[in-house]
């Protein structure tokens, strides 16, 4: 495989990269509620209104038509820019948006994808359940057709940015005594409809950005259905492997920015017994095999979106480096805690009383999101390694 950039991808790059430099916002993004939602809509305004939004979307969505490759290179430039991240648009953009451009009717993509691109709107995903996490097979949350309507009953959880979402990307079940992966259904929920609650859950960082979402019979029109009533299993895995093929490259980026600034701090920092950090043999060891890691997990990420560019839509390979991106996280974080020593654990009553402490926490929440470690172990053994499965 060529890995060499073309002389468009160097031109894009050079294009990316300067606008970058003057339109990023200056202001820090806040950590969480309605003052983020405005912060993250503006910045994805910002983007439309500079041709820069939707890079691999088509062109007759209102997307750019570009490469995987040159996705791949604005996110390497968003990250080289400490430009914000997709933060709560991250289910529209890379979820929602992509699912419909894949496999939502024209009436669904006309009024939907440009409300996205311009930044108009928040999404947020309502697939996991109480007994329901990772394993969407077992959803239970059910969906009855009555006339031209879907009657939703049930109750989500985990729902990130659900009081800032006017779209929710929901999956049910609507043939009575299905089983697993049978009889669901892939429908698009306005959050404004009545019978919807939405209790917020406080998590271990002190916010409470992600939310237990409730339906009482909330009336759907049919219209809303993305693919066919009963064939919302292989939307899902569709939705499944835009989130695990694209939106976690930026996570891939995002360690390898952090080993650098893991480096730098080992550079400075003192451990108890006074000595620098970087002296220790043990962490500048740990430090190198990091950084050989991430060097290896952009390889990847570089293949694993050429192989887009070719067969037109993400593979199961996504799982890989969501895998081992989650496994290198967790072991900077670690590597940190030791150099930091005891001011490791001093944070505070939010993210900004110490960023090295949220990032150890949300180490954490990667080994769940978008799949468990586990369930990625599955994918990549049924799925890309072919093996037979255990009886």
């Amino acid at each position: 495989m060529n890995l060499d950039y073309s002389d468009a991808d160097r031109a894009y790059r050079d294009k990316a990269r300067a606008w970058l430099a003057d339109n990023k916002p200056k202001e820090e993004r806040p950590p969480e509620g309605d003052p983020a939602a405005a912060f993250d809509l503006a910045w994805q305004k910002r983007q439309y209104e500079g041709g820069l939004a939707g890079p691999n979307w088509p062109k007759e969505y209102g997307g750019l038509g570009l490469t995987a490759v040159q996705q791949l290179i604005w996110y390497e430039e968003t990250v080289r820019a400490k430009a914000p991240s997709f933060g709560m648009l991250l289910i529209a953009l890379t979820h929602a948006g992509p699912t419909l451009i894949a496999g939502g009717t024209e009436a669904q993509k006309a009024f939907h994808l440009p409300k996205i691109l311009k930044g108009e709107v928040v999404w947020c995903q309502g697939f996991s359940e109480p007994n329901a996490g990772s394993d969407l097979a077992a959803v239970r949350t059910c969906g009855e057709v009555d006339g031209e309507h879907l009657v939703v009953t049930g109750q989500k959880t985990w729902t990130s940015a659900a009081r800032q979402s006017r779209y929710q990307e929901l999956l049910v079940r609507t043939e009575p005594g299905s089983e697993r992966h049978k009889g669901l259904t892939w429908v698009i929920c306005d959050m404004t409809t009545p019978g919807i609650e939405v209790v917020p859950i406080r998590t271990m960082f002190g916010e409470s950005e992600i939310n237990a979402t409730f339906y009482d019979e909330v009336r759907i029109p049919l219209t809303n259905v993305v693919g066919e009533v009963g064939g919302g299993w292989a939307v899902a895995m569709s939705t499944l492997a835009f989130e695990r093929g694209t939106s976690f490259l930026r996570d891939q980026l995002s360690l390898a920015d952090k080993v650098e600034r893991v480096i730098a701090l080992a550079r400075t920092e003192r451990l108890v017994d006074g000595t620098i950090a970087f002296s220790d043999p043990e962490i500048a060891h740990a430090l190198g095999e990091l950084k050989a890691d991430a060097m290896a997990l952009r390889a990847m990420a570089v293949s694993n979106v050429a192989r887009v560019d070719r067969m037109g839509s993400p593979g199961p390979e996504g799982s890989m480096i969501k895998l081992l991106v989650t496994q290198a996280e967790r072991r900077l974080n670690d590597l940190v805690g030791k150099i930091l020593g005891p001011r490791f654990l001093d944070y505070g009553e939010n993210r900004a009383g110490n960023q090295w402490t949220f990032e150890y926490l949300w180490g954490w929440v990667l080994t769940i999101a978008g799949g468990t470690s586990e369930i990625q172990k599955e994918i990549i053994a049924d799925r890309v390694l072919e093996l037979p499965r255990s009886r």
